[in-house]
């Protein structure tokens, strides 16, 4: 199904990043090292119900496993709390490749909430 919504995914994700970090909706902090980008993490406050949204979160992957993700999480979660949000969220993948952004958001304190999304190739 992958395949069928992101057939070339890094033109997908490019354009994504760009969308989300263009957004007036959306808040984008960066980690910055020797001048280099090296992470973001974006974030949209959904008011109407106290729900601050981790919308998306990205970690280069010469800079993985430094803390940076945790360190932006962090942040973000701060933030939302400020801004008066009571819950934070963040969806991601089941698959392998986001095992480590699961670890991530399980250790710092989010719980799965379980939703069944169904899909049928037609």
């Amino acid at each position: 199904m992958y395949r069928e919504f992101y057939p070339d995914w890094r033109v997908s994700q490019k354009k994504a990043v760009e969308e989300v970090c263009a957004s007036v909706n959306t808040k984008v902090w960066v980690a910055i090292d020797s001048g280099s980008t090296v992470g973001f993490v974006a974030v949209k406050l959904h008011s109407e119900n106290s729900l601050g949204e981790i919308y998306m979160i990205a970690v280069d992957p010469d800079y993985q496993r430094r803390g940076i993700g945790s360190a932006l999480m962090e942040f973000a979660l701060n933030w939302m709390k400020v801004a008066g949000m009571s819950v934070a969220m963040v969806e991601t993948g089941g698959d392998p490749g986001h095992a480590p952004a699961r670890f991530t958001y399980e250790k710092l304190g989010f719980r799965l909430f379980s939703v069944a999304r169904y899909f049928k190739k037609l």
